[in-house]
């Protein structure tokens, strides 16, 4: 992508008016995003995205830069200015490489850019179709299909020197019904750091049909309850009340600073016995997974928590100074318009040894949240709230009528404390993540989990 020779001019004149540490990352990406509505194609976007990113460190203190323009002249141009805008003291820096050879865990064997544009939208047909024709309260579709292969270079003037090549695709379906005026909406998406041959594994009209399946389930709903009650929650994208509500209060970018619950508790007890959890960047193709972080450090897999121990932050570079500890291979960038900072890779609570059944049959009244749907977290106090976008009432031990409307809202801290089983049915979920380092896959997923009381919003009295 770029020559060793002109990263590492680059890399000394990035240390040439100030700076203790310089850094540069290369990206060429390769994006198709298409939209159908309502089975025509509405929108279609595919082209190249390509741009180099330089950072520098003077103790804890950073900047960072970026351009599109990799004419050697521009480049060292770029990293003089930065290193000038930083402040810090001339190193004279001596940068011998040391070569990281590419060896894909995450192999890919049919790359989505060889497959033409018509393959793809005939799938998406093949989801509306499914979705469109499961009811005929179903009144609208939205599928939307992207997939993208990004190649990025990382060197820095520690000697790092790395290329990864990461592919990535991913599915969604969104059904609308409606009824008497009222509508409800189900939405379900797969995603995956495999190439089209994810497509040979899944089903989009099953996609399709689920979709619109929780749309007319919820539109027979009752107004789901208000109060406190125990709660089910279940498999695969359930995990993303950990990863909003605990995950993001584990990385570095928060804890550094002391803007986490979880600041100075190495060791302690913060969770349940049963609650284990682990992020963990090395699954085979998996939605989060990369080779190697945004900084260039093989990806690994970091339990969290174990028996409810804290054992693990998630740590990048910069905010491993900060804390005096060492990167945890967890720093994350949407682009090189960004600069990473620590982030979740693929974060997952593990399976327990309790059974879906006996949690349901251990409820006298309560919750199951089949799907959950959006929600927001503060990181510094960790409140949360969750959209449950399928649930059920729990009566007598047995799910019984739908519910809608309800908003799981608590702590944290309070949840991960109140999780009294936890059952052994994982299965995993996908999402794009927001935060300062830009929008990026993030795989998430749980098995079952019983919490012996969440506080639920409704729209009617318990």
């Amino acid at each position: 992508m770029l020559e060793q020779g002109l990263v590492r001019e680059v890399l000394l004149a990035a240390l040439s008016k100030g700076g203790d540490f310089a850094e540069i990352y290369v990206e060429d990406r390769f994006n198709t995003s298409i939209e159908m509505i309502k089975g025509k194609v509405e929108k279609t976007l595919s082209g190249r995205d390509y741009g180099i990113g330089i950072r520098i460190f003077s103790g804890l203190n950073s900047v960072y830069t970026y351009t599109n323009n990799s004419n050697p002249l521009n480049l060292v141009d770029v990293a003089k200015k930065a290193s000038i805008a930083l402040k810090g003291i001339p190193m004279n820096a001596k940068i011998d490489f040391v070569l990281d050879p590419l060896n894909t865990k995450h192999t890919v064997r049919t790359n989505p850019k060889t497959v033409s544009k018509n393959v793809k939208v005939d799938l998406m047909r093949k989801g509306f179709e499914a979705a469109y024709g499961y009811d005929s309260r179903v009144n609208q579709v939205v599928v939307n299909y992207i997939d993208y292969t990004q190649n990025v270079l990382i060197a820095n003037s520690e000697g790092k020197f790395v290329e990864d090549e990461r592919t990535r695709t991913r599915y969604t379906v969104s059904a609308v019904a409606e009824k008497n005026g009222g509508m409800q909406t189900g939405s379900i998406s797969k995603g995956s750091g495999k190439g089209f041959e994810l497509y040979d594994e899944i089903d989009v009209s099953h996609i399709g049909r689920e979709a619109a399946r929780v749309a007319c389930t919820m539109l027979e709903a009752r107004p789901a309850p208000s109060g406190k009650f125990p709660v089910v929650i279940d498999n695969k994208f359930g995990g993303v009340i950990f990863h909003e509500a605990c995950g993001h209060g584990l990385e570095a970018t928060s804890v550094a600073k002391g803007n986490s619950v979880f600041a100075g508790k190495l060791g302690q007890k913060i969770a349940s016995d049963v609650v284990t959890a682990v992020d963990d960047g090395t699954v085979l193709n998996e939605w989060g997974s990369a080779n190697f972080d945004d900084e260039g450090t093989p990806t690994r897999r970091n339990v969290l928590i174990e028996n409810g121990v804290l054992k693990s932050y998630m740590i990048d570079k910069l905010n491993g100074r900060r804390m005096n500890m060492p990167s945890t291979g967890s720093a994350r960038r949407q682009s090189y318009k960004f600069a990473p900072t620590s982030r979740m890779t693929n974060t997952y609570i593990l399976n327990g040894s309790s059974k879906f059944e006996d949690m349901i049959q251990s409820i006298e009244k309560g919750l199951y949240a089949k799907y959950l749907g959006g929600g927001s977290v503060n990181t510094a106090s960790g409140e949360f709230n969750f959209a449950v976008q399928e649930g059920y009432m729990i009566e007598n031990g047995k799910i019984t009528v739908p519910v809608k409307g309800a908003t799981l809202i608590g702590t944290g801290v309070d949840i991960l404390n109140r999780i009294e089983m936890v059952s052994d049915n994982f299965e995993s979920g996908e999402g794009m993540c927001g935060s300062i380092s830009g929008s990026i896959p993030a795989g998430l997923g749980q098995p079952a989990l019983k919490v012996s009381e969440i506080t639920v919003g409704g729209r009617e009295e318990a």
